[in-house]
């Protein structure tokens, strides 16, 4: 068996000079996660799918006469509800890669860019990133992370405790932002991330299932073996670059997702 090592930069190692960045406020830890709750808003599908529930909580015992020093519940809901992390077999494209307990743990940290549309959301509920607002990003910050995560600040997440605004539907159906397909495409298979993280409900524009082919980021990510996150917050809190993420999904046998806390770890003066 090999043993652990301990990595230096000097007189201590890289561990502990986190642990004291974290202690001394140079390291922040920002929260990226919607609160769970039956009030959480979830995706609707047309009436002929099946539906996810929404959170539910049961409660076995309450320090009463069914556990009389004790509280708990049990929880209903589906694995793609709140903020969740969306594995490669949730789409049929990836259907014979990843499960969410086999995506390797070292990619649940990873460096994170923010690219801001804030502006052109609140002109256009409908906008849709594309492959040349990337690269003009690009050109700005520096080249997208190896391995890192692409997320997108809409300012969608401040709907986030309203069902109806939140998902914005009318009888066309939802109008929420994404990425047109074409850029869908080139982030799954041109571009060095593993995934791509949203403040809407779904990785997916509103209108995407219209797009060819129908929901672009699932089918091309998911194809590709790469994820999703949804339902992020505060994203206006995070730097261009230099963040980094942890998605911390429950390893679900089988499971094609996982609601998740995110966390996300900044640099800031202390």
């Amino acid at each position: 068996m090999t043993e652990p090592t301990s990595v230096s930069t000097g007189s201590s190692s890289v561990l502990a000079a986190l642990v004291g960045a974290l202690r001394g406020g140079s390291v922040e830890v920002l929260d990226l996660t919607a609160p769970l709750s039956s009030s959480t808003p979830i995706l609707q599908l047309p009436e002929e799918y099946g539906q996810t529930v929404p959170f539910q909580l049961e409660e076995i015992s309450r320090y009463d006469a069914k556990g009389p020093a004790w509280y708990w519940n049990n929880f209903r809901t589906g694995e793609h509800t709140g903020t969740h992390f969306d594995a490669p077999n949730h789409w049929i494209t990836g259907r014979d890669l990843a499960d969410v307990a086999s995506v390797p743990v070292r990619q649940l940290i990873a460096p994170a860019v923010v690219l801001d549309f804030t502006e052109e959301v609140a002109k256009d509920p409908d906008f849709l990133v594309e492959v040349e607002h990337i690269q003009a990003w690009e050109s700005r910050y520096g080249a997208l992370p190896e391995g890192g995560w692409l997320l997108l600040r809409t300012g969608w997440g401040s709907r986030a405790g309203d069902q109806e605004a939140y998902l914005n539907a009318d009888e066309r159906g939802p109008h929420t932002p994404g990425l047109s397909a074409d850029c869908a495409r080139w982030v799954a298979e041109e571009s060095p991330v593993i995934g791509l993280g949203v403040d809407t409900v779904g990785t997916d524009a509103g209108q995407a299932f219209a797009f060819e082919p129908q929901f672009p980021c699932h089918s091309y990510l998911m194809g590709s073996g790469k994820y999703g996150l949804t339902q992020l917050q505060r994203l206006a809190e995070l730097p261009p670059t230099g963040a980094v993420l942890i998605a911390s999904p429950l390893p679900i046998v089988s499971g094609s997702g996982s609601p998740a806390r995110v966390l996300a770890l900044v640099e800031r003066t202390p």
